[in-house]
């Protein structure tokens, strides 16, 4: 059943959405671009003569009430982005007599999923090195699917809109399609627009294809760089996994973040590389501070010879000028990962020089998918967000999807 296609006048729905958007310290959103994501099928259940259940997640309670994590604090702000009252259900597995009298027309918004460890289905306090932690897995399967049921009970569908965590397979995210037939459950707008935008840079690519991967951690984005390996004709790696790649060549970082046990693993990607044809940009260069603050005292120095007391924070001019000139003329792009300390004016100009070339290849015709929550920050720090063909609300999930992964909050509807 596709979203257009669905009857939801008289009908409640429930709907999985990503509100897990930035607080600052007195609890107000810093960026509402999920929330605006979400809109047009949240916008159009009602419309349709639907009411409305909306359920999420914020941040990482760990299965336990904080009030830090409420999505209380946000209500207002999705009421007036609705352009209409918002009722809150203060605990969303006790929920059945508020959604049973919500008319169509009316919205409900559910409490953090997450402050039952159900959602997740992890059991908690036990480690998995424990001879019991099986049982308890097992046990909390059970719970989940309980769980479940119960958000099931409260509409006569399911939406699934939240492409954020449609990797995870959670009580919200795939456990409840099990109840609803398949005229009942389907993919929101966003997920719609988001499953294209992965078969556009993959089902359909046009070359030259560059990736930028970006970030700390070459461990973390292994799986995607050894798949993108076999697609792209240049991988720009940039961010603090500069420093691994330097230091598997014996380079000098000074302090600069490095993954010691991961020198093998940089040394591999370059070999599979060459292998491939592969054209991988390193950075040659790197803005370095004399210690981790914006108004740091700041000199350039290679990569691979930076010295004590120093760390790199950014990419350096001749790195951002090696990135301008890769990225220009490509036809298929994906960023995910900044360049640098972006959050910091004085160590934003890597990822700026990235962002633009980007925008530049976009409006010469190229296809440019950017992910990840820092990609998303960059684009919408530097103003380019109207300047890209698609931006992701999904950083893990993008990246599972290019990966080739199957996504559970996908295969739940679509089977």
């Amino acid at each position: 059943m596709t979203i257009k296609d669905y009857k939801f006048a008289g009908k409640k729905a429930i709907v999985r959405v990503d509100f897990n958007v930035p607080l600052d310290e007195n609890g107000k959103i810093t960026d509402d671009t999920r929330i605006r994501g979400a809109l047009p099928t949240l916008k159009h259940i009602l419309d349709e003569g639907g009411a409305l259940i909306i359920m999420s997640h914020m941040g990482k309670p760990k299965g336990k009430v904080q009030a830090k994590f409420s999505l209380g604090q946000i209500k207002d702000a999705v009421a007036a982005a609705l352009g209409r009252p918002v009722q809150f259900a203060e605990d969303c597995a006790k929920a059945q007599d508020q959604a049973a009298a919500l008319k169509p027309g009316e919205v409900l918004l559910l409490e953090n999923l997450r402050f039952y460890p159900e959602e997740e289905g992890k059991p908690v306090g036990i480690e998995k090195e424990d001879p019991a932690y099986e049982a308890a897995k097992k046990e909390m399967k059970a719970r989940q699917k309980d769980f479940a049921k119960v958000l099931a009970s409260y509409a006569d569908c399911y939406v699934m809109d939240a492409f954020g965590t449609a990797h995870r397979k959670h009580a919200s995210t795939a456990v409840i399609a099990d109840y609803f037939d398949a005229d009942n459950k389907m993919l929101g707008f966003l997920m719609e627009k988001e499953v294209a935008a992965v078969d556009a840079v993959l089902g359909d690519i046009k070359r030259p294809f560059v990736a930028i991967m970006g970030g700390s951690k070459v461990s973390s984005k292994i799986g995607i760089i050894e798949n993108l390996l076999g697609k792209v004709d240049k991988l720009i790696l940039c961010g603090g996994m500069t420093y691994t790649f330097a230091k598997a060549h014996g380079g000098e970082i000074g302090g600069s973040i490095v993954e010691l046990d991961k020198l093998d693993v940089a040394l591999g990607v370059e070999e599979l590389a060459k292998k491939n044809g592969v054209e991988l940009v390193l950075a040659p260069d790197a803005i370095c501070a004399d210690n981790f603050s914006n108004d740091a005292n700041q000199k350039i120095f290679p990569s691979n010879a930076i010295p004590e007391g120093w760390e790199g924070l950014d990419a350096g001019p001749e790195a951002q000028k090696n990135f301008r000139n890769a990225i220009k003329g490509a036809k298929t792009i994906l960023w995910n990962g900044p360049a640098g300390v972006f959050e910091f004016d004085n160590f934003c100009g890597g990822s700026r020089a990235i962002g633009e070339a980007i925008a530049e290849a976009t409006a010469e015709g190229a296809f440019s998918l950017i992910g990840g929550g820092d990609s998303v920050a960059c684009v919408n720090k530097f103003g380019l967000a109207d300047k890209v063909s698609y931006i992701s609300t999904g950083g893990g999930a993008l990246l599972e999807a290019i990966e080739g992964k199957v996504l559970p909050g996908v295969a739940a509807i679509k089977g």
